[in-house]
């Protein structure tokens, strides 16, 4: 993620794992902040209102089942994540 960028609030069907090779995320789920240094490794439960942000430049790996969807809440439907295929 680019420095300052934020990605919308959003739910993800799957669980996801994630870790931050280079940078740090502000991560929000369910109401709570975190933030998740480089070297770090965090969880995020499926189906639970979230949102990353980055204060500077960041790179992480993302993990989860090839068949998860999002959703953004005020929107119809569900979005297909074309780098989780």
């Amino acid at each position: 993620m680019e420095a300052g960028q934020t990605g919308p609030e959003h739910v993800i069907s799957r669980e996801q794992v994630w870790m931050v090779t280079a940078g740090v995320l502000d991560v929000t789920c369910d109401g709570r902040t975190e933030k998740i240094s480089a070297g770090q490794t965090f969880v995020l439960p499926p189906d639970v209102l979230r949102q990353v942000h980055a204060p500077r430049a960041t790179e992480a790996h993302v993990a989860m089942r090839a068949d998860g969807v999002a959703s953004v809440p005020g929107t119809e439907g569900t979005r297909i994540l074309p780098w989780a295929q």
